[in-house]
């Protein structure tokens, strides 16, 4: 009779040693789905922004219209490309598109909204990109809701 008891409760042992490795990789595998998701979620809008400052630093001005959802041939209504070259060709205040730096990324359930700095000289510009067709166009609001109001800081 020696070696009766010697096995009572190793099953159970082992049975809530698997259950806790199962919650810990479960909450692992939660944890890293949020991380990646939270991180790549606008990859594709943030993408067009960076495909379009590049066309704007080669000087590919026709490219960087077209990604406006824009042609030379079917100018969009009211933003022709002679109005797009005002705005972003050499002799705009953003004719150094190296020098753009995002500042801010808001992410919208219909896009995002990226603010550019061009330097200190330059103001702010609000580009919004969509997230159906990836097309690029002036934000109409700082914020996703333009309910919400913006907060804005003061200092004193």
């Amino acid at each position: 009779m020696a070696g009766y008891m010697d096995g009572y409760g190793v099953a159970d042992a082992k049975r809530e040693k698997t259950r806790k490795r199962i919650f810990i990789a479960l909450g692992v595998l939660l944890v890293s789905g949020l991380a990646l998701y939270f991180t790549f979620r606008n990859y594709r809008e943030e993408k067009q922004v960076a495909l379009f400052l590049e066309h704007l630093r080669n000087k590919q001005y026709a490219q960087a219209y077209r990604l406006w959802g824009c042609t030379e041939s079917t100018p969009c209504r009211d933003y022709r490309f002679e109005r797009f070259l005002e705005d972003w060709g050499e002799k705009s205040p953003h004719k150094q598109p190296g020098q753009a730096k995002i500042v801010k990324t808001r992410s919208c359930s219909g896009g995002i909204i990226q603010t550019l700095n061009f330097g200190k000289d330059a103001a702010e510009v609000l580009l919004f990109v969509n997230r159906n067709d990836l097309a690029i166009g002036f934000a109409p609001w700082p914020s996703c809701d333009p309910r919400i109001p913006v907060p804005s800081i003061t200092m004193k």
